[in-house]
């Protein structure tokens, strides 16, 4: 930038410099000769030095921010002119005139003959076509966006449902197996063949050997269960299996030990039916829940009709649907209840749920000192998954009901099922069945509203006391909710449990988890590939 003084001392020409390398007239002063003196001119001079610098720093900032893209001094002021007198711009005032309208309508209902646009296309459409108000424009908006938030909340309630009817569906390949496993059963005396062999039965009740408790119907998932215990331990010789199952599943389950046995582990296969203490007199309660008309309703009946969904979260109906699992009422669910005199000359057992895998030696589960407690188990309110490891009675319990509120404090953690060390010696001493048939009785006469959840809160109330703590590397939960389960925990734990509704040997179980799972699938089985079972 440069000034100029003519000869006669009439004028001075302010220039700046142009892309073409020459320079360009910004501004010329004429001076009037009578009222011109040096004094003036001195002054004048002053005050342009003094303002130049200004106007190039700020002309080199709006240069900077990509808005100077012009090539006139006129069109220079006017983008200065706005941030030299302090003006903000038009776009932000509309933006807060509309944040204003848009707060109006907030409070107000769409009417309902308003017609609302299916697309944003055409809403713009209308919008260039009619001419809406500003006012008219903000209400179809929020038509729009309540619309389209009721059909994503409708669209995630119809997911959940057909998570959970497929979650407790039976699928084809495993129905299938058992099926063919219990043909063979008829047709095949090597099938048929007692398991253990006669010569090992005094084992079944050796102390010194490590014996695990399963009780399940479905054949795949104890395939599992016994394959991943034996070829993760270190002292396979040692381990007995119990494995309980029930009436119509016994052919079929004993079918594929005896065909495919575990050696040097030792496998039974008991039905409920085989155990002569199992009688409605000393399980009266269970039997009511069972064949309760209202308890089956609750489980197998429509969950959507006269349920209220608009104050439904989908997380909580999730929670519901889980807690209406027909295998809560299953005898082979609670059976557990009843270890102490299913297995009468056994001191101690580990029990598994039928959707574990074992992935460590689990030895050392029986040198755990559990201090005269009689439960062993991994407590769930340490850890910062919400999910998983943040449960308290809370969680379980309806401590509104006097009863609940009366007897339990719902601060206090809860712990697992799904691996568990039970000391039977030390249960026999103590009143804990008695005091879970109770609670099962007093939820019946509520009407299941002291608790919705399945076997774990009268577990819960049965046990409280007789828990002991057990390190959480042992048992790993959530495979079967948790999509975003951390890897290299799952690597690193002794047991992982697919506990949720995506259980490994469903299609909507997670790709990424049921590695861990179907490495133990054994595929070289004839009834495995005949029934296309996770092909």
């Amino acid at each position: 930038m440069q000034l100029h003084f003519s000869p006669s001392m009439r004028s001075i020409t302010i220039s700046s410099s142009n892309n073409n390398g020459g320079f360009g007239e910004l501004m010329k002063i004429k001076v009037a000769a009578r009222h011109f003196s040096y004094r003036t001119l001195f002054h004048t001079i002053l005050i342009l030095a003094f303002l130049l610098p200004f106007v190039f720093i700020l002309t080199a900032l709006v240069t900077l921010e990509g808005v100077n893209k012009c090539s006139s001094f006129d069109c220079l002021g006017r983008r200065l002119g706005p941030k030299l007198l302090g003006r903000t711009d038009d776009s932000k005032r509309l933006v807060k005139d509309f944040v204003k309208i848009l707060n109006q309508v907030n409070s107000e209902e769409v009417p309902s003959f308003m017609k609302l646009p299916e697309s944003y296309a055409q809403l713009v459409s209308e919008m260039k076509n009619n001419k809406y108000s500003a006012k008219e424009f903000a209400l179809m908006l929020k038509g729009m966006m309540e619309k389209s938030e009721r059909e994503i909340r409708e669209s995630k309630f119809a997911e959940l449902m057909n998570k959970h009817f497929a979650a407790s569906a039976v699928p084809k390949g495993i129905h299938c197996l058992s099926l063919r496993l219990t043909d063979e059963y008829s047709s095949n005396a090597h099938a048929r063949r007692q398991l253990p062999s006669p010569e090992l039965l005094p084992l079944l009740s050796e102390n010194l050997l490590h014996h695990f408790v399963l009780s399940t119907d479905n054949i795949l998932a104890a395939s599992v269960v016994v394959n991943s215990a034996v070829q993760s331990s270190l002292k396979p010789e040692k381990i007995v299996f119990h494995v309980i199952t029930d009436k119509k599943t016994y052919a079929g389950m004993h079918s594929w030990f005896a065909l495919n046995p575990v050696s040097p582990a030792i496998v039974e296969v008991r039905g409920i039916h085989q155990f002569d203490w199992l009688t409605r007199e000393n399980i009266p309660v269970l039997e009511a829940v069972e064949g309760h008309y209202g308890i089956r309703k609750y489980y197998h009946g429509n969950y959507v009709v006269g349920a209220n969904l608009s104050d439904t979260t989908p997380r909580s109906f999730a929670s519901k649907l889980q807690a209406r699992s027909p295998k809560y009422i299953s005898l082979l669910n609670h059976i557990r209840i009843y270890l102490p005199e299913l297995f009468p000359n056994l001191h101690k057992v580990v029990f598994l749920d039928d959707d574990v895998v074992i992935q460590r030696d689990l030895s050392p589960l029986w040198d755990i000192d559990l201090k005269g407690k009689v439960n062993g188990a991994v407590e769930t309110c340490k850890g910062e998954d919400e999910w998983v490891m943040s449960k308290r009675f809370r969680n379980y319990f309806n401590f509104s009901h006097p009863l609940i509120a009366k007897n339990l404090n719902p601060d206090e953690c809860a712990w697992a099922y799904g691996m568990n060390v039970f000391d039977l010696h030390a249960w026999r001493k103590t009143n804990i069945r008695d005091a879970y048939h109770s609670w099962l009785k007093e939820n019946l006469k509520s009407k299941l509203t002291m608790w919705k959840l399945g076997t774990l809160p009268p577990a819960l109330i049965a046990f409280k006391g007789h828990v002991h703590p057990i390190d959480t590397s042992w048992h790993m939960l959530g495979l079967g909710y948790q999509n975003k389960s951390d890897i290299n925990e799952v690597k690193k734990a002794a047991v992982i449990h697919y506990n949720g509704q995506s259980k490994p040997w469903l299609e909507l179980g997670f790709e990424h988890l049921r590695p861990f799972w179907t490495k133990y699938v054994d595929y070289s089985s004839d009834f495995i590939k005949n029934c296309h079972i996770l092909e």
